[in-house]
């Protein structure tokens, strides 16, 4: 098992402060990233929290996975666990998409994209 967790479900008002009170409980967390949306700056609502071992990242995952926090439940997995589906290139199987480059092409659902009259 991984040290990395994958934390998703957080509200954007949930502080890195109640991540490392809550997460604590299952052992030493080593770091804990929450990243930024670049277009609104506010918190995404997912998290990466590596634990200082596989045993606590094991504990993590069994306390708090669908736990309540900020009035939302959590799901709290291996970081591994959610790189099953998307490749090493980035490639979403599961889609047949490369990532945001499907709208970089011009090829989203809504018929927008970089090269004029497509639709």
């Amino acid at each position: 098992m991984n040290t990395k967790l994958y934390v998703r479900g957080l509200s954007d008002l949930t502080s890195e402060t109640e991540l490392r009170e809550l997460f604590g409980q299952a052992g030493h967390i080593k770091s804990i990233t929450r990243p930024v949306d670049d277009v609104t700056k506010r918190l995404r609502d997912f998290a990466f929290i590596e634990m200082g071992t596989a045993i606590e990242a094991a504990n993590a995952i069994q306390l708090f996975n669908g736990y309540q926090i900020g009035g939302r439940a959590i799901k709290v997995s291996e970081v591994r666990a959610q790189l099953r589906d998307v490749g090493r290139s980035g490639f979403d199987r599961s889609s047949g998409h490369h990532g945001q480059d499907q709208f970089i092409r011009g090829n989203s659902r809504s018929g927008s994209g970089r090269r004029s009259g497509h639709r």
